[in-house]
This record gives C-alpha cells, structure tokens and sequence, in this order.
C-alpha cells in the first residue's frame, strides 16, 4: 500500500514528463509498426497475413498482462518497475531490429508488450506518489498531450525512417528517447522505501495464465469474428471458461471487488461504452472514404489529423479543468460532445468533402480531450489506496478491448446494412448509443459507504 508519507505536497513534473514519453513510446508502437508490414514481409519472405503477428503479438500481452502487472506493481518499487520496463523495451527493440528470422521479429514483439504492460502497470502510481490529489487531472491531462502529439508525428515519421533506412531502423530510431527517459525517470521518479522488484508468486503467475489468456483469447475471437466466424464463437466459448476458472481464485478478489464498487465500476462501464468511438477512426472513416468518396488513404489520414490535433491541445487544459469542476462533470461532459459529434457524423453523405469531415471530427477530438483525463483521473480517485497499479491495468484492458470489439461492431453494422452511406450510418449509430450509454452512467449517483 502507498502511504500518506509519500504522498508529494506539490506536483513533480520530471516524472510526469517521464511517465508521458514512456507511455508515447508504449502506445505508438500499436501504430508506428504497421509501416514496416511490407519491408518485414519482403525481408523475409514471409505472406502479408502473416505480418499481421507484427501487430498482434504486441496487443496480446498489452493487454492480457496489464492487470496481474497492476498488481505486481502495487506490491513493487515503481522506479524499479519503471526502470525494467525501459530497459525491457530497449532490449526487445534491438532483437526486433536485428532478427534475422520472422519468429524472432514476433518474439520481440511479445516482449515489447510485456515491457510495455509494465509501464501501463505503473501509470498510476507514478502520478499518485509524484502529484497531489487536487493536480492529478492535470497531470493526467499533461501526459495525454504528450502521447497525442506524438501520435501525430509517429507514423509519419515512422514512414520517413522507414523509406530512407529501411524497417529495421523503424525500431531501433527510439533507442535514444528510451535512454534519455530512463535517465530522467530514474532521476525524478519517487522511490517506495522497503520496496524492490518482488518474484511474481505462483498464484500471480496462475492469474495471469487464466485472466491473460482469456483476454488474449477473446481478442483473438473478434479477429476472426469476420472470417471465420465458427472459430470466433469457439474462442469466445473458450475465454468465457478461462475468465469463470478465474475468478474462482482467491487472488481474483482484489480485482472483482474493484470492479464491483460503485465509483470505479461506473467509471469503467462509461470507459468501455465510449472507448467505441474508436470504431469510426478504425473502421468505418477508413470505408467512407474509400467506397463512398472514392479516396484513398492520404485523404483519411489528413482528416484524422484534425481528430488528433484538437486533442493535442485542449487535453492538458481539460485536466486542470477536471480538478477544478470535477472529474465526473468533465468525462460527462467530454462524453456528451463525443455523442454530439457522431450524430453529426450522421449527416455525411456521398457529397461530403475534407472540410465536412474536418470540423465534425474537430467536435469528436474535443470530446476525447475533454473526457479522457477526466476519466483516468476518476478511476485513480476511485481505487483504494495501494491498489492504483491494479485501477490502471484494469482500466488499460477494458480500454483494449474496446478498441477491438468497436471496429468488429462497425464493421457487422456497416456489411448488414449493405455498405455504403447506409452502412456507415448504421456503424454510426451503434456508436453513438455505445457512448450515450457511457455518458448515463456517469449520470447515475454513486453511493459513498
């Protein structure tokens, strides 16, 4: 458990700039990879599907591991925690770098995304031992805006690399940011007294096998759900049995009853409901510009930059606006924009130019900057002391899979209703009642004991 005694009087921003370059170089390896598919797969030799595992093997344990890392991380010293992931990350960068066969590529990536649950593991508490309670949104807020402005630059930069040195450079360019951020997280971060890097017991060892494979398991199915859709509802079958064998341990009990509280419970119901707004940036923009408007990619990837860009800015400012007003008032109403703006999405039609798309995906970024400070900040006031590594991890798996369920949503939406404007409206639709129902349950009063 964290205690009063490390709790700071004021806000110590190395450490926030830190954690918020750590958690650029976690998050935008999701994305930047996807630039190296072609090279990889030239290289080689080895089919386009198969370099789909490039992505994959990086999701799977970010996302089946966060919350047995959470829970490691709350018994751990997080600048030790912090200091294994960024070395984790470097190491298994290289070995990407320089593998000399495809089954190596895809070990490294595991390991990335071990390393990089580590750093989601110790999010939290890295703002609760750096940041007083009436700052956290704000913090939150600052590291949200380093993360989205580098989204922006990532995968064009990612591009440049790629086309001037090839894809091996693509993971080995990050080395020196890596370092300089071990530098200074080593330097800034908080170190727990009587703490170090505790051997993952044999129960945290079983939780993670039987949570982690069912994630992964379950991520698996809404893969396939397209495809091969028996496989799917097998997987799905097969997660359901691994999440029941589960929670009949001991050690789900801390994680049940986290979930099954009022105040993080509804946080995290509103995070999975509007996380599906992702489903228009991932799957449906993507087809409208491409079947209706008869684009292609550079057209979608210029008007998702008007998405990111109006978060960039207004993140921070959303955070200090969380501390001040609330943290539940500020998701509510970051949600709220969120369902304005794909109700606005409902009047595109075939007609529709960059400009239209523009502003209405303006109106989506102010949403996401508004809520999603606010919704982290709430999870973390709603977790028991000493168990924030465990609110982050939860919160970064439900976020996962979201961000996997919506597309596959949108996409059974958007084939039902026949494709087209039609289908993209119906994909809109479902969304849009996703994050209506994210935005009533934050409006639900919660019972303090």
């Amino acid at each position: 458990m964290v205690s009063e005694a490390v709790t700071p009087s004021r806000t110590a921003w190395a450490p926030v700039a830190a954690l918020g370059l750590a958690m650029l170089v976690v998050t935008s390896e999701m994305t930047i990879a996807a630039v190296t598919l072609p090279g990889i797969g030239r290289d080689l030799a080895v089919s386009p599907s198969a370099t789909a595992w490039v992505l994959l093997a990086y999701a799977l344990p970010m996302a089946a591991l966060a919350i047995p890392a959470g829970r490691w991380a709350d018994g751990a010293d997080v600048r030790a925690a912090f200091a294994l992931s960024m070395t984790g990350i470097a190491v298994a960068s290289v070995l990407v770098g320089l593998a000399p066969a495809f089954w190596l590529v895809v070990v490294g990536r595991l390991l990335q995304g071990a390393a990089g649950a580590l750093i989601v593991a110790v999010y939290m508490p890295i703002i609760t031992t750096s940041v007083p309670r009436e700052q956290r949104g704000r913090a939150i807020g600052v590291v949200i805006t380093i993360m989205t402005v580098g989204a922006m630059a990532g995968v064009p930069f990612g591009g440049l690399v790629a086309d001037a040195w090839g894809w091996r450079a693509v993971f080995l360019v990050k080395l020196p940011v890596v370092a300089a951020v071990l530098l200074v997280g080593m330097r800034s971060i908080r170190r727990i007294p009587h703490r170090g890097l505790p051997l993952p017991g044999v129960e945290l060892v079983r939780e993670a096998v039987l949570l982690g494979g069912a994630v992964a398991v379950l991520l698996l199915a809404f893969d396939l759900v397209a495809g091969q859709p028996l496989a799917a509802a097998a997987l799905v079958v097969a997660a359901v049995a691994l999440a029941v064998w589960w929670s009949r341990l001991a050690t789900s009990r801390p994680v049940l009853g986290l979930v099954r509280s009022p105040a993080y419970g509804a946080t995290l119901v509103s995070l999975l409901a509007v996380s599906f707004t992702g489903g228009l940036v991932a799957f449906l923009l993507p087809y409208f510009v491409a079947d209706v408007l008869r684009g292609g990619p550079d057209l979608t990837g210029v008007a998702l930059l008007f998405f990111v860009g109006a978060m960039a800015p207004i993140s921070a400012a959303a955070g200090a606006l969380a501390d001040r007003f609330g943290n539940r008032v500020m998701a509510v109403l970051g949600s709220a924009v969120s369902v304005v703006a794909m109700v606005l999405m409902l009047t595109l039609d075939a007609d529709a130019g960059l400009a239209d798309m523009a502003w209405r995906l303006v109106v989506l970024g102010v949403g996401a900057a508004l809520y999603n400070p606010a919704v982290n900040a709430a999870m973390l006031a709603a977790a028991p002391a000493g168990s924030e590594g465990l609110a982050g991890g939860t919160g970064m798996t439900v976020r996962t899979i979201a961000m996997t369920v919506a597309p596959a949503a949108s996409a059974l939406a958007w084939t039902a209703a026949g494709g087209g404007v039609t289908g993209f409206r119906a994909g809109v639709v479902v969304i849009a009642v996703a994050a209506a129902v994210g935005t009533a349950v934050l409006l639900v009063p919660v019972r303090r004991p």
